[in-house]
C-alpha cells in the first residue's frame, strides 16, 4: 500500500509560487519555521487516527503549540490541538495539531511558499536602495526565525551563551542571516546529529529576545514593494 504523505513532508514547489502579501508572508515564514524545528511526529497506530485527519506536528509544550495555532488561524487554515499525557514518575505532554484532510493541500502549499520566499527575502536582501517598507519586512522575517526557534528547537542555554539545538541545515543558516539583520553576530557549530546556533550572553542576547518577543498587535498590511 501506497504510504499517504504526511503533512510534515516537505515538498518543494514545482514552479514559483504567487508572492504573499507581505503579512501573510510573515505568518506562512514563522509557522514554517516552527514545522522545521520539530522531529517526524511519532509513529501512531492507524486505528489511531481520525479518518478525517493527517498528522500534522507534534510538540513537547503547549507554548509553541498556541503559536502555531495563531499562525495558522490567521492563515485561515483550520486546527485542532490535542493533548497526549505520557511518562509514569516523570510526566509529560505532547501537543498534537492536526488540519482537515480537505485543508491540507492549502496548508502544505502555504508553507512551502512562506518557507521559500522568506528564505530568499532574508537571504538576498535587503538590497541597496530598498524601501523602508521592505527593510521592516526582512527584520520582521528575521524576528520571526528567532522566535520560532527559541519556542520550539532545543534551548541551550549556558552563562556566556544563548543557543538552539537544530537538527535542519537551512533553518541553522537562516539563523545565522538573521542575527546578523537583527545587528548581533552569531556562531554556528556542527554537533552530533544537530547544529548549534548561539549568541554571546549580554546585550547580544538581550537583542535577540526582545527581537524574538510575540508582538502584541499587527499592523496594516502593506502592497509589496
Amino acid at each position: 500500500m501506497t504510504r499517504e504523505p504526511a503533512l510534515l513532508d516537505r515538498p518543494h514547489s514545482p514552479t514559483p509560487p504567487t508572492p504573499m502579501g507581505w503579512l501573510t508572508l510573515g505568518d506562512a515564514f514563522e509557522a514554517a519555521c516552527l514545522l522545521r524545528c520539530t522531529p517526524p511526529p511519532t509513529a501512531t497506530r492507524r486505528s489511531a487516527v481520525r479518518a478525517e485527519h493527517t498528522p500534522a506536528v507534534e510538540f513537547n509544550r503547549e507554548d509553541p503549540a498556541q503559536r502555531m495555532r495563531q499562525l495558522l488561524g490567521r492563515l485561515d487554515i483550520p486546527v485542532t490541538h490535542e493533548v497526549a499525557v505520557g511518562g509514569l514518575r516523570r510526566r509529560y505532554e505532547l501537543h498534537r495539531l492536526w488540519v482537515p484532510r480537505e485543508h491540507r493541500g492549502t496548508y502544505t502549499r502555504m508553507l512551502d511558499a512562506g518557507w521559500w520566499q522568506g528564505r530568499r527575502e532574508l537571504l538576498g536582501g535587503p538590497l541597496p536602495g530598498a524601501s523602508p517598507a521592505r527593510r521592516r519586512l526582512v527584520t520582521r522575517l528575521a524576528e520571526a526565525a528567532w522566535r520560532s526557534a527559541l519556542l520550539a528547537a532545543g534551548r541551550h542555554v549556558r552563562r556566556h551563551i544563548l543557543g538552539v539545538r537544530l537538527t535542519d541545515r537551512e533553518l541553522a543558516a537562516v539563523l545565522i542571516r538573521s542575527a546578523a539583520v537583527l545587528d548581533v553576530p552569531a556562531r554556528l557549530r556542527p554537533g552530533t546529529g544537530c547544529f548549534l546556533v548561539s549568541v554571546a550572553a549580554g546585550p547580544d542576547r538581550e537583542r535577540i529576545l526582545h527581537s524574538a518577543a510575540l508582538e502584541q498587535a499587527r499592523p496594516a498590511d502593506r502592497p509589496a514593494c
